[in-house]
């Protein structure tokens, strides 16, 4: 387990934003929730599969598309930033939420090994793990390109974070208690 505090990170005295990002299949959806409830706090969480459902379109055609048409991104990425900045309190959970919420009293990555979040999206959506692997990397580097195109975002620079959280060998409750702990250590 690697966790590491960024010493400069502060804490607003009136509201406390959570930004969780990290790979798909890291565990970002399941610890927001977890958090969210824990601490009572809003969910955000508008993703690709937000938009697949509200347009009544599959995902992966969803994510297909958005291969060639920003629009999806910036979308996703608008409503997200504007949902966290109308909430005093909230956890918002996104591929680029660290860098998208500026404002957030407390940012978190969560990282894990290629053939756990392949495991953990198959274990999620079927097929074999060697599939999900492929897909998964593929799926990385496709992200990767897209995130540095449309904003000058290294998805996988962590420098910024407050809180470095490898979630490969622990369960989704472990990570919120880690991300509850360091909030109640900031409020105290």
């Amino acid at each position: 387990m690697r966790i590491s505090a960024n010493k400069f990170a502060t804490l607003s005295e009136e509201c406390m934003r959570i930004a969780i990002s990290g790979k798909s299949g890291c565990g970002n959806t399941t610890v927001t929730r977890l958090v969210s409830q824990a601490l009572g706090y809003e969910m955000i969480n508008v993703t690709f599969r937000t938009l697949a459902e509200e347009q009544g379109m599959d995902f992966w055609q969803l994510c297909h598309l958005a291969e060639s048409d920003d629009s999806y991104d910036l979308e996703v990425d608008r409503r997200q930033v504007e949902l966290a900045l109308s909430h005093q309190d909230c956890v918002l959970g996104s591929r680029l939420a660290i860098w998208m919420l500026k404002e957030a009293d407390l940012k978190v990555y969560l990282d894990a090994s290629i053939e756990e979040r392949a495991r953990r999206i198959a274990k999620r959506e079927g097929g074999s793990l060697e599939e999900r692997m492929e897909e998964t990397r593929a799926r990385d580097r496709r992200d990767s390109d897209r995130y540095r195109r449309l904003y000058d975002i290294d998805n996988s620079d962590t420098s910024a974070v407050d809180l470095l959280i490898d979630t490969t060998l622990l369960s989704a409750e472990e990570v919120a208690g880690l991300i509850i702990e360091e909030v109640r250590r900031r409020e105290a």
